[in-house]
């Protein structure tokens, strides 16, 4: 039985995360959905990130195993003809069986949006957090670039499971682009709530209500965090593994 990788998007808005939940509409509900009508199995798909309610994704990973026996390309195309429209197959490929779409990731890589402009954007209102007022993205970007490397994270989230709340910061930048600035953030694993709490708290920066070295102290534990931001900004852009076959 094959064991396959895929790469999906998605609009998270109408979603209640991805992982299935007793009630509402998942991610993960509907690829397995999708999946049982095209193949007729029972399979279950294995998220390589789990976004909450509202959270978007360019490139979350999920694997699943089947007893397709057409060319993978075929089941690609099968998928994004069923799945409903805020979802897509990017990529699907064949993995080994010692494969996982999570544990298998050496990073995952998330943005968040704020739209920093004087009146709000009606497009945009999915897809970025509206702050009207200035902000200093050089700033942010300064107060950012402390969170790399190895650290204990706890100040900004909770560990999805044990209690390890170390992570390994690769990148984080602030940047402005137009109107939005761009919070890029890759770690090789994320706490519960962690990103959208970080970027609470560069939101302090920019305002000009937290000082660079009061945000190393956040990240000691001797400061209290920003609050968690709303979760329509925030996109899973990539979740990267060591495969050759890697389209994203």
């Amino acid at each position: 039985m094959p064991r396959l990788l895929a790469i999906v998007e998605y609009d998270g808005t109408d979603f209640e995360g991805f992982q299935i939940q007793k009630r509402g509409r998942t991610v993960q509900g509907e690829l397995e959905r999708a999946l049982q009508q095209i193949t007729g199995e029972q399979i279950r798909v294995m998220g390589g990130g789990r976004t909450d309610s509202g959270v978007h994704a360019l490139g979350q990973g999920a694997h699943f195993d089947t007893n397709w026996k057409r060319p993978v390309a075929t089941l690609q195309r099968a998928l994004n003809a069923v799945l409903p429209t805020d979802i897509a197959v990017r990529s699907l490929v064949e993995v080994g069986k010692d494969f996982s779409a999570r544990y298998s990731a050496r990073s995952r890589a998330y943005r968040y949006t704020i739209l920093n402009q004087p009146v709000r954007s009606p497009l945009l209102r999915r897809y970025a957090l509206f702050v009207p007022e200035p902000l200093d993205a050089d700033a942010m970007d300064a107060a950012a670039r402390c969170l790399i490397g190895t650290h204990d994270f706890g100040a900004f989230g909770t560990p999805p499971h044990g209690d390890n709340s170390v992570r390994d910061m690769i990148r984080a930048r602030v940047r402005k682009e137009g109107a939005s600035i761009l919070i890029d953030l890759e770690a090789n694993a994320f706490l519960y709530r962690m990103v959208r709490r970080i970027v609470g708290t560069l939101l302090w920066i920019g305002r000009g209500e937290m000082t660079i070295a009061e945000f190393r102290q956040v990240l000691s534990k001797e400061r209290r965090a920003g609050q968690s931001v709303a979760p329509q900004g925030l996109c899973l852009v990539a979740v990267k593994y060591d495969l050759a076959t890697e389209s994203h």
